[in-house]
């Protein structure tokens, strides 16, 4: 479903990615794992066509990133939902609005919408917030706003970058239960983190990145 390889993608300053291989498929939950700085956000942008790689290639549910034009990005990234550590929830819209914007771009009838973001608020335990406002709520539940919100398009996979960064442990481990709840149901997940605690005792795939090399 998701295949990087021999991916050369640099900045001005020099620093990027140094011959990337990776893959994820169908369902698979995948850690890439390194320190701050090891490419980990890089990755995940070249995942979503944010940035080109200058040598290899990159294949997302059949888009191919030699071929790929960038009129057809908006329609590929309809089928990845991205969750970020500091969750990018817009302040002055509630809970439900927040996660219906993201059907609303799409055209989504005004019934489906409805539909929709009651379905991922109950997945992910925040239904009776749905009103609230971003500020009235914790980190992690703003995360899980997050994630629900990532979660509306029915993606086939999710790109978690660093998702528990900026949470308390506990908060951070009731994140990460919701991340395994989503993938038993059969939603791949890509997950960047540099903290390694979390994938110590994993029985997931794990594939480590230091100066934008995988390792």
């Amino acid at each position: 479903m998701i295949q990087l390889s021999n991916i050369v993608a640099k900045y001005p300053g020099g620093e990027g990615l140094d011959l990337v291989n990776l893959t994820v498929d169908h369902g698979e939950f995948v850690y890439l794992v390194g320190p701050s700085g090891a490419g980990k956000s890089s990755v995940l942008r070249v995942i979503y066509f944010d940035i080109f790689p200058q040598s290899g290639h990159v294949i997302v549910n059949g888009f191919n990133s030699l071929t790929l034009k960038k009129k057809h990005i908006p329609f590929l990234r309809r089928k990845l939902g991205i969750i970020f550590q500091d969750f990018k929830l817009l302040p002055d819209r509630s809970v439900f609005d927040n996660i219906a914007f993201t059907l609303q771009v799409t055209n989504t009838r005004m019934r489906d919408i409805k539909r929709k973001v009651l379905r991922v608020l109950a997945e992910v335990g925040l239904s009776h917030k749905r009103s609230k406002m971003p500020f009235q709520l914790s980190g992690g539940e703003q995360q899980r706003v997050a994630i629900a919100r990532a979660l509306v398009n029915e993606p086939i996979v999710l790109l978690a970058d660093e998702p528990t960064g900026n949470l308390d442990p506990v908060s951070a481990e009731d994140i990460m239960q919701l991340l395994e709840r989503i993938n038993d149901k059969g939603t791949a997940i890509l997950m960047a983190t540099h903290d390694y605690r979390l994938v110590r005792n994993s029985r997931r795939k794990i594939v480590k990145i230091e100066n934008g090399k995988t390792l």
